[in-house]
C-alpha cells in the first residue's frame, strides 16, 4: 500500500472500483504527464445522491455529496495509475457543478467538500485551483458533479527509498543467476527494488534477459531473438536451476511486492526507431498489472513509444557519458546527441538512470534542478554508494548488500 492510500485508510476511506462511464466517453485521458478525469457524480453503493441546493438539499449535505465525487475522482486516478496512487504528483484543478436554484449562492461551500477532502488526504499534493459553478440541472438529478485535472507520472517514492538490485539480487554462488526468478525472489525477501532487462523472443514475447546473445548466461551461442519463448524457458541459466523467464511470469511473481524498474534493451542498433515489437509485447504484458513499476531504455525512441502504449507508467532514460571506447558501434553523432539527454521532455520522462562515474555532468544537475529524479548505475561497494548519493537519489547496485534507509 502506497503513502496516499495509507493516509486514506487512516481516514477510514477505501477507494471503490473506478465508476464506468454513463455515456459515450472515456473516464480519463492522459496527455503527457497531465490526466484529465471526466466529471464524477455522487453515488453511495448503488444509490445516487440526488437533490437541488436551495430547494430540497442543504449546504452540508451538498458538501458531503462533493466529497463522494472526490473519492470517485481518486478511484479514476488510481485506475489510470495502474493501481499505484503514489504516481499522482498534484491535483491541478477541480471544476464543480452544483445543482442549485437561481437564488442559491453557496456553491463554493458545497465544492469545499471535495477540496477539503483532497487537501486532507493528499497534503500539499492535494491543494489545487478550482471553479464552483451553478447548474440548473445535472444528469439523473444528482446534486453535484466534479471533474478534475491531475499531474501524473512521478516516480513512486519507493524507487527513491529502496536500493535497486541490478538484474535482481543475483549471486550464482547461491544459485541465483542475474534476471532469474530466484534472484527476483531474493530481492523481494530482502526488501529491495528490482531492475530487470527485456529482450524479444523469435515469437514476439518479452523475455527477462540482458544480453543479445545467449552465450554468456546459458552457454547457447545463438541470439535470443532466434529462439521462441517456449525454447528459452527450457534453456538453463548457468549457475541456476531455471530457464529464461518471460516478462509476464516475472510480473506474476513480483505482484506489486517490490518496485520494479524495467529496462527495454535497444532493438535498433543505433538507438533509433525500432520495429516496435518489444514495445508492443511489453505493453501487452503490463495490461492489468498493479504495483510500483517504471520503464526505461537507453533508446529514447523506445521510451517515447512506451509513453503512447503504456502512458500510466513512469518513464526514464538510461544515460551516461557515451565515451567512444564504451560505445564503439555507435556513430559519433549519435553519441553526441544522446550525451546531452535532449529527449527527456519529449518522451514524458520523470527520471534518469545515469552512469555513476558521470554524475557530475552539468546536464544531470540541470535535469535534477528541474524536478527529474536521478538514479544511477551500477554501484558495487558502500564507498561508491556514498559518493554517488552526493548527486543521485537512489542507486542500482550489485556485489554487496546495500543498506535500506528507514
Amino acid at each position: 500500500m502506497g503513502e496516499f492510500e495509507k493516509k486514506l485508510a487512516e481516514m477510514g476511506v477505501s477507494l471503490p472500483d473506478a465508476p464506468a462511464p454513463a455515456a459515450n466517453y472515456v473516464p480519463y485521458v492522459q496527455v503527457g504527464d497531465t490526466l484529465y478525469v471526466s466529471g464524477q457524480i455522487p453515488k453511495v453503493g448503488d444509490t445516487l445522491v440526488k437533490g437541488k441546493l436551495g430547494d430540497d438539499m442543504d449546504t452540508v449535505s451538498g458538501a458531503e455529496a462533493a466529497k463522494v465525487c472526490a473519492i470517485a475522482l481518486l478511484a479514476q486516478v488510481k485506475a489510470a495509475c495502474g493501481g499505484d496512487l503514489d504516481k499522482l504528483k498534484k491535483v491541478v484543478k477541480l471544476t464543480g457543478f452544483v445543482n442549485s436554484t437561481p437564488e442559491y449562492d453557496e456553491q463554493p461551500m458545497v465544492v469545499n467538500g471535495a477540496s477539503d477532502f483532497m487537501a486532507e488526504a493528499l497534503g500539499e499534493a492535494g491543494r489545487h485551483s478550482r471553479s464552483a459553478v451553478s447548474a440548473a440541472s445535472l444528469p439523473f438529478g444528482v446534486a453535484v458533479e466534479i471533474e478534475g485535472i491531475f499531474q501524473m507520472s512521478q516516480l513512486p517514492k519507493d524507487f527513491l527509498r529502496r536500493p535497486i538490485a541490478h538484474r535482481a539480487l543475483h549471486d550464482v554462488a547461491d544459485g541465483r543467476p542475474e534476471n532469474s526468478r530466484a534472484a527476483i525472489a531474493a530481492a523481494i525477501e530482502a526488501g529491495y527494488g528490482i531492475e530487470i532487462d527485456l529482450q524479444l523472443s523469435r515469437d514476439g514475447r518479452a523475455m527477462v534477459f540482458h544480453d543479445y546473445d545467449l552465450g554468456r548466461l546459458t552457454g547457447d551461442k545463438r541470439p535470443i531473438r532466434q529462439r521462441e519463448a517456449a525454447e528459452l524457458a527450457q534453456i538453463g541459466l548457468l549457475g541456476g536451476h531455471e530457464g529464461v523467464p518471460s516478462f509476464a511470469e516475472v510480473l506474476e511473481l513480483v505482484d506489486g511486492r517490490a518496485p520494479l524498474l524495467v529496462e527495454l534493451k535497444d532493438q535498433h542498433g543505433q538507438m533509433g526507431k525500432t520495429d516496435d515489437a518489444l514495445e508492443q509485447a511489453a505493453a501487452a504484458d503490463l495490461a492489468g498489472y498493479n504495483g510500483p513499476l517504471a520503464l526505461m531504455s537507453f533508446n529514447p525512441n523506445m521510451v517515447g513509444r512506451m509513453a503512447e502504449l503504456a502512458p500510466a507508467w513512469p518513464r526514464g532514460i538510461v544515460t551516461c557519458g557515451y565515451e567512444a571506447e564504451d560505445w564503439p558501434l555507435l556513430k559519433e553523432a549519435t553519441r553526441d546527441h544522446l550525451r546531452d539527454i535532449p529527449d527527456y521532455d519529449d518522451a514524458g520522462c520523470s527520471f534518469i538512470s545515469h552512469h555513476a562515474t558521470d554524475l557530475g555532468r552539468d546536464r544531470v544537475a540541470e535535469l535534477k534542478a528541474g524536478g527529474a529524479a536521478v538514479l544511477c548505475w551500477t554501484i558495487r561497494s558502500p564507498e561508491a554508494e556514498a559518493e554517488a548519493r552526493k548527486v543521485a537519489q537512489n542507486i542500482t547496485f550489485e556485489g554487496y548488500l546495500a543498506a535500506i534507509p528507514a
